[in-house]
């Protein structure tokens, strides 16, 4: 446990330019208060003691206004940047070096039992406000756009953008482990418009010439 809780505390130098000293991330930083305590009841839940890993989940959420089921599972090098708002259930399994933004929920989509939360792969950035719902799988090196909600399997190295999710591959391209620009990404919405106005532009230009 206290190996991750240097990854943890490592990552937010690597990750967020703001963070200059260890003092001020230890005093100040909410996101990683919230990964600690939640190594602390993760391994309470797991030694299966009552109540305690709940109750200080809970204690948690009041100073951070982050949630984390101690149930959760979550690797080494966890950030996440702000965190107001941020939800993690009880099934829910995330890999190594993964960045979560504010508002990001990794929740259910009804009242089923058993596994109802994501699993998230390694190296993986999920953008401000984002939902991933349902017992569904995140893929390594995945980018999650802000406010999208995600409700099917991503693969490896994909980006996803857009309610809901759309997902589109980067063929022969990795992203960088720790790239934070969630929101340069494409938009295929976008894209299809702009590829209607140029197929109209060239049916006017037919029509003006048959009208010659």
């Amino acid at each position: 446990m206290f190996d991750r809780l240097r990854d943890d505390i490592r990552a937010v130098f690597e990750r967020d330019p703001a963070a200059v000293s260890l003092v001020e991330v230890i005093l100040t930083y909410a996101g990683l208060h919230a990964i600690l305590c939640h190594r602390v009841s993760h391994w309470l839940w797991k030694k299966r003691i009552p109540f305690i890993p709940r109750f200080l989940s809970q204690l948690c959420r009041f100073f951070t206004g982050i949630e984390i089921h101690p149930g959760a599972v979550i690797g080494k090098g966890f950030f996440i940047d702000h965190g107001m708002g941020v939800v993690i259930g009880e099934t829910s399994e995330i890999g190594d070096n993964v960045t979560l933004f504010q508002g990001v929920t990794l929740g259910g989509t009804g009242k089923e039992r058993g596994k109802r939360h994501p699993t998230i792969g390694n190296n993986v950035v999920i953008g401000t406000g984002a939902k991933v719902l349902g017992a569904i799988n995140i893929g390594d090196h995945v980018k999650i756009g802000a406010n999208s909600v995600v409700l099917q399997d991503v693969p490896p190295y994909s980006t996803v953008v857009g309610i809901p999710g759309r997902i589109i591959r980067i063929k022969d391209k990795k992203f960088d482990d720790l790239m934070m620009d969630h929101i340069h990404m494409p938009d295929p919405i976008a894209r299809r418009f702009e590829q209607m106005e140029k197929e109209i532009e060239e049916l006017k230009n037919m029509l003006r010439a048959k009208d010659r």
